[in-house]
């Protein structure tokens, strides 16, 4: 029934079943009720002419970093520039203080998160060498994503770096495993080449052998297991060329960073605050990044949302922590690459939209139908910004996009059938809710 509708989103142009469609849509609590020409008295209307509605943007990598010191982010004013970007469900990381690496603590960021995220929200669970038991059982967690696994250290203590537990944790998982790929091994043996006060000597000591050996390493096991396995922020030419030949159960994630910026441009002008792991790369691994989302390779970008304060970030190298901001960030500056020819807009779809529901197994979103969830990005693909750190809603307040020119920006974010921003104004109180996975 018509009076049933809560909001109708009017005149835009929808992306229905890989082409765009000037359609109208009814929502009624969180639901897209009915999709059509569709004329109603007395219901809030949005006007999109001129705009394109996308299913809502899933983010599948962000630290939130609570538990633990939040003078960086939590989990409210990280899911608070997830909207302020587009984006309407995130995916949020394990490596926090203490991590998320039991069922007591995975439970208790549930309860964090209940009426505090802005965002639908899912959480990974952190593997150790020694939860093999709740491996078994995280596919019963609700709001669970997946199993997180870090083959070689980075921000925080969770660490599997021996073969034999990796061995240990694939074949104990029973949701898909996501793994930050670097060898711990190589790591600690090029330590050398640390340069003390100089970031450029960052993506020297963690370099392509260090990722590309991991990567293989993972997969070997991946598929002796026949499990699935996802590898997040792959960097090198030499891991794209591995990709190259088809492999069951294996996908992989790029981040926006790492296709647009490049060594040495980015450490000569943002030095440590360019400091990430694994590095930002030189142009020739960046252009063989493009050439992965060009050929269809790559499954999705995340954000690698990965902040940390300003006195962190200016710490004299290595003293300075790896990871930056990017939740709010990852729409404008894929748009931008969109406006500028490098992708087309139905591919960044697959990559944010759909791909996250297909591969994770996210229920009702991804998709404009029907009786699917009310998650929708509003973007105006001719508004040009300029990206600056006041505008993020992130507690460290800083992006490596300050005063980067961007042409196509999210102009609304509906979250549960609510419009939670509108116009970089946040509307409504938090009620993002966990993810449903099939």
């Amino acid at each position: 029934m018509s009076d049933n509708f809560s909001l109708i989103i009017k005149n835009g142009s929808c992306y229905l079943n890989g082409i765009f469609k000037k359609v109208d849509l009814a929502i009624s609590k969180d639901k897209i009720k009915k999709i059509g020409k569709i004329e109603q008295k007395n219901v809030k209307v949005f006007d999109a002419s001129g705009k394109i509605v996308l299913p809502g943007v899933i983010d599948t990598q962000v630290h939130f970093r609570e538990p633990g010191e939040n003078d960086a982010e939590n989990l409210e004013s990280g899911s608070r520039a997830a909207i302020a970007g587009g984006v309407t469900a995130v995916f949020e990381m394990p490596n926090t203080n203490p991590p998320t690496s039991t069922f007591e603590e995975f439970n208790k960021k549930l309860q964090a998160a209940r009426n505090r995220m802005f965002c639908n929200y899912a959480f990974y669970f952190g593997a150790t060498p020694n939860n093999m038991n709740e491996l078994s059982a995280v596919n019963t967690l609700e709001g669970c994503c997946g199993v997180k696994l870090f083959a070689g250290s980075s921000t925080g203590n969770l660490l599997v770096s021996q073969e034999k537990d990796i061995e240990k944790v694939i074949s104990n998982s029973s949701k898909i495993i996501s793994v930050h790929s670097e060898d711990e091994n190589i790591l600690l043996s090029r330590k050398k080449y640390i340069k003390d006060g100089d970031v450029h000597s960052h993506p020297v000591w963690r370099n392509e052998e260090c990722a590309l050996e991991s990567t293989k390493r993972v997969v070997r096991i991946a598929q002796k297991y026949k499990k699935k396995i996802h590898i997040l922020h792959v960097t090198t030419k030499e891991e794209i060329d591995f990709f190259s030949e088809k492999r069951d159960n294996v996908t992989f994630e790029i981040t926006p960073q790492h296709l647009t910026l490049f060594a040495p441009d980015c450490y000569d002008k943002l030095n440590t605050f360019s400091q990430m792991n694994p590095p930002l790369r030189t142009k020739d691994h960046y252009n063989r990044l493009w050439d992965a989302v060009k050929d269809t390779m790559v499954s999705t970008i995340g954000s690698d949302h990965a902040p940390h304060t300003r006195e962190e970030k200016n710490r004299k190298y290595p003293l300075s922590p790896s990871g930056m901001p990017g939740v709010q960030t990852l729409l404008p500056v894929m748009l931008n690459h969109v406006n500028s020819g490098k992708l087309k807009i139905e591919k960044l779809i697959k990559l944010i939209c759909e791909n996250p529901c297909d591969l994770f197994g996210i229920k009702n979103k991804g998709y404009i139908k029907e009786n699917f969830d009310a998650d929708l990005t509003i973007v105006d693909m001719n508004k040009e910004v300029i990206i600056r750190d006041n505008w993020i809603e992130s507690k460290c307040g800083w992006t490596p996009f300050n005063n980067y020119k961007v042409k196509g920006f999210p102009i609304a974010t509906i979250v549960n059938g609510e419009i939670v921003m509108e116009n970089n104004k946040i509307l409504f109180p938090a009620k993002g809710k966990p993810i449903n996975f099939n």
